[in-house]
């Protein structure tokens, strides 16, 4: 259901209060000059005030409650009334020149999944946005998310949109911000990720809220956010203070072997790497050196790379195989089946029956 904006009159212009101060010196025949010997406030100062180029302040509205006759408050509110309407013409017209960067954001997707409200009129729509970023406007955006257009200018494969990577990185933020975490242990990870890499057997119901458990307990919050169309985004990682790192997963493949690779992927970055940099997996990845290392650190993390190494040696690979090798390893099959598909010992389209596949609830 649309949200209607409230039926309250808006002015598209603003009367300064100098227009009306101008109507009452010549409704009473006094002068400029007048009006300063009057109020002690020099003849050039009045002339400002009648072009709107100064500001009715306390002290002068009581010195023309006393030389006019008309309240002070009454002079304030002029001025505060002008200040606020002209301030509204000045963002209207900001929001219509901004209009354009909303087209960049997937507002559909986000309204279905409850993260906007709907509104007919769009620059209503922008203001909703610029709410769910918590900005103030547009031009904040780059502030907010300085690295985005740098990592996404040249995408190889689709068309992305670094604002609805933002929307996306954002709705982490923002659910992350509900997960009680202790503050970030090194160690304390460490041996988090070996207790969840028992979970890889498990369905979603189990593994989801054990996962976020155990990184909570050593300050990391793991969030899962859906893709949004134009992000082409897996997984993301950063730090939201030097105590807090969040882990965001979109399930964009829906495979295990995808799932778990991208988790501990991004395990390693922070375990591995620095608290001030974002590492995206999807973008063109511009530290392909650390990138590099996040995945060694998840293939050997799932797989020790000795023994699957052995393992491929082994041929011909079957189902049965797989399935006892994965079992000897402690990890889901399809674990195994993705490792082997990516070496390039199993073709692309080979037992992907043995990989387990996710829904989101909204799908």
């Amino acid at each position: 259901m649309d949200k209607q904006v409230t039926n309250e009159y808006q002015p598209n212009y603003a009367v300064s209060p100098g227009e009306v101060l101008s109507a009452e010196l010549e409704m009473r025949g006094m002068t400029q000059l007048e009006l300063s010997r009057r109020t002690g406030i020099t003849p050039k100062h009045i002339n400002s005030i009648l072009q709107a180029k100064s500001s009715i302040t306390s002290e002068t509205a009581i010195k023309f409650e006393r030389a006019i006759g008309m309240p002070a408050e009454y002079w304030l509110n002029l001025e505060s009334n002008y200040q606020e309407i002209l301030a509204r013409l000045q963002e209207e017209s900001q929001l219509d020149r901004d209009l354009a960067w909303l087209s960049h954001i997937p507002v559909a997707p986000m309204i279905k999944m409850g993260w906007l409200t709907k509104f007919k009129d769009p620059k209503a729509q922008l203001v909703e946005v610029l709410r769910y970023f918590g900005i103030a406007s547009v031009g904040q955006w780059e502030e907010m998310w300085p690295s985005l257009d740098v990592a996404y200018r040249q995408h190889s494969h689709h068309e992305v949109y670094p604002e609805a990577v933002s929307a996306w990185l954002r709705r982490g933020e923002i659910e992350a911000a509900m997960i009680h975490c202790v503050p970030y242990d090194k160690t304390a990870f460490r041996a988090a990720l070996d207790e969840i890499r028992k979970l890889t057997i498990e369905a979603p119901e189990v593994f989801v809220p054990k996962m976020q458990e155990l990184c909570a307990n050593a300050g990391v919050a793991v969030v899962f956010v859906p893709a949004l169309p134009k992000t082409g985004v897996s997984g993301a990682t950063r730090w939201l203070n030097s105590n807090k790192a969040i882990i965001q997963l979109s399930l964009r493949y829906k495979t295990d072997d995808h799932l778990w690779f991208t988790f501990f992927h991004e395990a390693g970055h922070i375990l591995l790497h620095g608290k001030k940099e974002l590492f995206l997996e999807g973008s063109n990845g511009l530290n392909a050196e650390k990138e590099d290392e996040a995945n060694k650190f998840a293939q050997e993390e799932l797989i020790p790379r000795g023994e699957f190494s052995r393992f491929c040696q082994i041929k011909p690979l079957s189902k049965v195989l797989i399935i006892e090798f994965a079992k000897r390893m402690g990890v889901a099959p399809g674990i195994v089946v993705g490792q082997l598909q990516h070496a390039g010992f199993l073709p692309a389209m080979h037992c992907n029956d043995l990989k387990q596949s996710f829904r989101w609830n909204h799908e």
